[in-house]
């Protein structure tokens, strides 16, 4: 299973399995939290110069506000209405974001909330982004508008209106989850609302949704609203281009709803290669790297061209979700470096000090503006894990050998692997215990390239490692064990 960056396997991709990023680009980055105005600043002057073919960006619609504790992340999570203003910005702001965006040929990805609204006990009030009234105990949400027919707690037939057991069906996708009021997507006019918001942001230039929580819907009532979407901006996409669609499916195993239910909506969240791999790279249950070489429908995985797959997402970075102690976040950045470009993952931003904490902000609960250090580095409390040289010159080195077969394999049947995309890129991994000193086969041109993990190249030099490649194609590789980051990685437009 071949894939991108927070994306989707390379393969034959069409209607909604197309993730739309401009030819030549293949990785998207998660920026969370985000503000519009600071989104549009880096497809500018970073994502767009350096490869970047879209960013997934915070829910965008009308949430609640919540304040114990203060102004946590998942209050993004728990709308009020469908409109679009948030701490990222307001419906201008966005729509400023998503047309710089574009225009520098990144492409944006809305994560839509649709299966709920906030929580039962959100309380009534105009304590919202955009300032609208709601009654969360009388589900009046009139910004949209719903009433109390509009949800889902008459089909609901457990005592408590919640989620009691995940093995039952329809507990799982009519009851609320963790509190959260339930929409009847079973209805065609709570269709048509979810419908109208999405296709708003449609009309405004989206490429595509990252759809929460689909495991609580019904796949038949997605693919209702689904099939009322417009297609994609003409001014941007081509002629009967239709939005992108990967849902959040949390499938381990073990219970009746499972991803493939969601394959005809579009692509699914594949949790288990990132709860996987991290097992894998810290070595644990005797796991070894030389296992990867069959590494993807071969472990378990859903099919290639229906996966999108990841490393860690915002959820699992805080400990929600799924994976648990095996997820590779930036916490573990010399073992989730390897990890993350290995097969590339999403990338998530915002230093945690617990599970709930929001975007770095002022006392009035504000965001924060991404400022940039002179290292080029985020500053004011922000990570920015795709500015990392390792990850930025991976993406630029899974744009080159995008299309490329797997190719001279080897291992050294331990924590030693390396391989090859065609004639395009190799690259070699350390994960052992020892120093690795070994000559192999590489696929390459002869020449001298520039290893892009501890450099790059400028000019006629290289800033790191120089590995040369024999008119055999064999080169040789040393990795010292200690190293901050163990692998090399070189590929034809880093050639000297």
């Amino acid at each position: 299973m071949k894939v991108l960056l927070l994306l989707v396997a390379a393969g034959l991709c069409w209607a909604q399995y197309d993730p739309q990023t401009k030819p030549g680009t293949t990785s998207i980055v998660h920026l969370f939290e985000w503000r519009w105005a600071d989104i549009a600043l880096e497809c500018e002057r970073y994502l767009g110069p350096h490869g970047f073919g879209g960013v997934q960006i915070s829910p965008p619609n009308e949430n609640i506000i919540i304040t114990n504790p203060w102004r946590p992340w998942w209050e993004r999570y728990q709308p009020i209405s469908y409109k679009l203003g948030t701490r990222s910005g307001n419906e201008n702001e966005l729509i400023d974001m998503v047309t710089r965006c574009n225009n520098a040929g990144v492409h944006i990805y809305v994560d839509a909330v649709v299966n709920h609204m906030c929580g039962s006990g959100g309380g009534s009030g105009n304590g919202a982004t955009c300032g609208s009234y709601f009654n969360a105990g009388n589900r009046d949400f009139p910004a949209v508008p719903y009433s109390y027919l509009d949800f889902n707690d008459g089909k609901c037939k457990t005592g408590s209106g919640e989620i009691e057991n995940y093995n039952d069906v329809n507990q799982v996708r009519d009851c609320r989850l963790v509190g959260l009021l339930d929409l009847a997507l079973e209805k065609d006019y709570v269709r048509s609302k979810v419908a109208e918001y999405m296709n708003r942001l449609i009309d405004i230039g989206v490429a595509g949704f990252r759809i929460d929580a689909c495991k609580h819907m019904w796949p038949g009532d997605m693919k209702a609203f689904l099939d009322k979407l417009h297609n994609l901006n003409t001014k941007w996409f081509s002629s009967g281009s239709r939005a992108f669609i990967y849902q959040e499916v949390i499938d381990l195993g073990g219970e009746p709803i499972t991803a493939s239910q969601y394959f005809g909506n579009g692509r699914v969240t594949e949790f288990k290669y990132g709860a996987k791999l991290g097992t894998l790279i810290r070595k644990w249950n005797g796991e070894k790297m030389a296992y990867l070489k069959n590494w993807g429908e071969g472990w378990g995985f859903m099919p290639s061209d229906r996966a999108l797959v990841f490393v860690d997402n915002h959820d699992n970075q805080r400990g929600h979700g799924a994976g648990g102690a095996s997820i590779l976040t930036f916490w573990d950045a010399r073992l989730q470096t390897p990890g993350i470009n290995l097969f590339k993952h999403s990338v998530f931003h915002n230093k945690d000090q617990n599970d709930w904490i929001g975007p770095p902000s002022y006392s009035d609960g504000s965001t924060k503006p991404v400022t940039i250090n002179a290292d080029t580095t985020c500053g004011n409390g922000w990570v920015c894990e795709h500015r990392w040289r390792q990850i930025r010159n991976m993406v630029i080195f899974r744009n080159v050998v995008n299309g490329q077969a797997l190719s001279n394999w080897w291992d050294n049947s331990n924590n030693q692997i390396a391989f090859g995309r065609g004639n395009k890129g190799f690259i070699v991994f350390n994960n052992d215990d020892g120093n690795m000193n070994v000559n192999l086969q590489t696929g390459l041109p002869a020449g001298t390239y520039c290893d892009v993990i501890s450099g790059q190249k400028e000019g006629n030099t290289c800033s790191g490692k120089q590995i040369h490649v024999g008119s055999d194609g064999i080169a040789n590789f040393q990795i010292n064990n200690q190293a901050e980051d163990p692998f090399i990685a070189i590929h034809v437009d880093n050639k000297l």
